[in-house]
């Protein structure tokens, strides 16, 4: 079991157990920080420092969970990331109410519950900290050929929470930004299908998850910048 010390730094990360969310447990352990990662069927850790938390993170109960979780083991929580989603493109009249349900769930619910039970956390360390929400590209430039209602409902949710949460949370010193993504080289995406989703990009390429995890570690570097959806789409947002 880690220890309680409280003199490093933890981050919180759901969606931990692949893509984009094993980059940012590695790149933030790489920095000496601790981790609690979230997914609906993650391996225990053999890493003291890094902790995980099985779970469907759209229930509200796994979300106070997860940030409790960090509290107990490593005794506080400076960064959540809310990298959690679901990618389900198709249009209107093709969706269950199930489906719905679902998306609602894993995109929105659990930003809501993660952070609420996080902030009050930040608030009471009274430090700061820092959250950073997962969103597309698509939420504000929408493409004829992809139908993608869930993701603009949730996903443009999230982009507005974050601006209003960065005037919410300033006085506490709690920095609120977001990724807008293009086609990052994910799970999410068949690698069959990449090659011809290159055009999506002025710069003609799809992104790498080492991309989105820069721009993640330039916004915790910045401690100046709140509110800010940073866009790593290859240009595709400079383009209209």
């Amino acid at each position: 079991m880690a220890t309680s010390s409280t003199d490093r730094k933890v981050l919180v990360v759901t969606g931990a157990s692949r893509g984009l969310g094993d980059g940012f447990v590695q790149a933030y352990r790489a920095r000496g920080w601790r981790v609690v990662g979230n997914s609906r069927s993650i391996r225990q850790s053999g890493d003291p420092d890094y902790v995980t938390v099985p779970g469907d993170i759209g229930e509200p109960a796994i979300a106070r969970t997860l940030i409790e979780t960090a509290v107990r083991c490593f005794g506080r929580v400076d960064t959540l990331i809310n990298n959690a989603g679901i990618w389900r493109p198709g249009a209107i009249t093709t969706i269950s109410e199930e489906l719905y349900r679902r998306v609602m769930a894993t995109n929105l619910d659990s930003v809501f519950f993660t952070t609420q039970a996080a902030v009050e956390v930040m608030q009471e360390q009274g430090t700061g900290g820092h959250i950073v929400q997962v969103s597309t590209s698509l939420v504000e430039h929408a493409l004829q050929g992809v139908p993608a209602v869930l993701a603009s409902l949730s996903k443009g949710a999230c982009v507005a929470a974050t601006r209003g949460l960065a005037m919410e949370l300033a006085a506490d010193k709690i920095r609120v930004n977001a990724v807008s993504l293009g086609i990052i080289r994910t799970p999410l995406h068949d690698p069959g299908s990449l090659e011809g989703k290159k055009s999506f990009a002025p710069l003609n390429r799809y992104g790498e998850v080492s991309d989105v995890v820069r721009a993640v570690l330039y916004l915790e570097d910045s401690d100046f910048v709140t509110g800010e959806i940073s866009y790593i789409d290859g240009g595709r947002t400079a383009g209209h």
